[in-house]
This record gives structure tokens, C-alpha cells and sequence, in this order.
């Protein structure tokens, strides 16, 4: 029972303060440590350690940036070839387009043709020609274009196409 009165007589303040007073004496210690070696130009495990994790730490954000870098130069080089594709697609498209074209005005134009001499051309072929020119006028519409050739093979085609329908063909 002695212990235990002796343990409750104890005082806790004091206790606290020197626990204190000691963890500022080692701090105060290792401080002087630490700047004795360092007048000295000694190195101690845990400074190397302290310094090559500072080194690593550059290194990185030296890396970093040097990854941004050529991530935005890569996004920049992607841009350029996405707009250089994109003309390519444009312009490929307006070749077809126009080969669209005159191929649509060249079989129409040649029907025509073959209507106005005279040569015998069924009713298929008479329809397959208008089919084609609603397609030729539906293309052009699209691509803000004007009809100034076909017109007047188209008024040839349909009048003969009327006349023999009242012929009864």
C-alpha cells in the first residue's frame, strides 16, 4: 500500500516539466550535433538520405516538367494533323462530289442525246433518267451549286417521255 501512496503523493506538474525540460535538452543536443557536423563537412546517414531524397524530389519536377512539355507539343502535333486530315477529308469529298456531278450530267446530257436522234429507249430508261436527275438536283442543293447544263436536255427528255406516253408505249 506504501507504493501506491507514494504514487498518488507524486507531483505530476513536476513530472510534465522535466519530461519537457529533457525533450528540449535533446532537441538543443542533436542541434549542436547536427551544426558541429556540418562545420565539419561530415555527412551522417540520415543527411545523405535527407539530401538524395531532396535530389529525387528536384528530379522529378524536373521530369515532370519535361513530360508537360511534350505532352502539350504531341496535343499541338495532333491538332495540326487532325486539321490537315480534316482538309484532306474536305477536299477528297469535293472531288467526289463534283466526279458525282459530271458523271450524273454526262448520263443525262448522253440520254438526251440519244432521245434527240431518234434511237429507240424504253420506258425504264426514260425513268431511270429522271430518277437520276432528282438525285443530280438533290446534290446540288446540298452543295450550294446551280443547274445550268441539264435543263434543257431534262425538257427534251420529258417531252419525249410525254409523247410516248400518249403514243401508249
Amino acid at each position: 500500500m506504501e507504493p501506491i501512496k507514494e504514487l498518488l503523493s507524486i507531483n505530476f506538474s513536476y513530472v510534465l516539466i522535466s519530461v519537457f525540460v529533457i525533450l528540449i535538452g535533446i532537441k538543443a543536443v542533436v542541434s549542436i550535433f547536427e551544426w558541429v557536423v556540418d562545420k565539419l563537412g561530415l555527412e551522417t546517414k540520415w543527411m545523405r538520405k535527407r539530401r538524395e531524397e531532396h535530389e529525387l524530389l528536384i528530379q522529378t519536377s524536373q521530369n515532370l516538367t519535361a513530360l508537360q512539355e511534350k505532352h502539350k507539343e504531341d496535343v499541338e502535333r495532333s491538332d495540326r494533323r487532325d486539321e490537315e486530315i480534316f482538309a484532306d477529308i474536305k477536299r477528297l469529298t469535293n472531288m467526289f462530289v463534283d466526279k458525282e456531278i459530271d458523271d450524273m450530267r454526262w448520263e443525262i446530257n448522253n440520254f438526251a442525246n440519244k432521245v434527240s436522234e431518234g434511237k429507240p429507249c424504253n420506258k425504264d430508261s426514260f425513268k431511270h433518267c429522271i430518277h437520276m436527275y432528282e438525285k443530280y438536283e438533290k446534290i446540288l442543293e446540298e452543295n450550294g451549286l446551280e443547274n445550268g447544263e441539264v435543263e434543257i436536255s431534262m425538257e427534251l427528255i420529258n417531252e419525249a417521255y410525254k409523247e410516248k406516253l400518249k403514243e401508249g408505249f
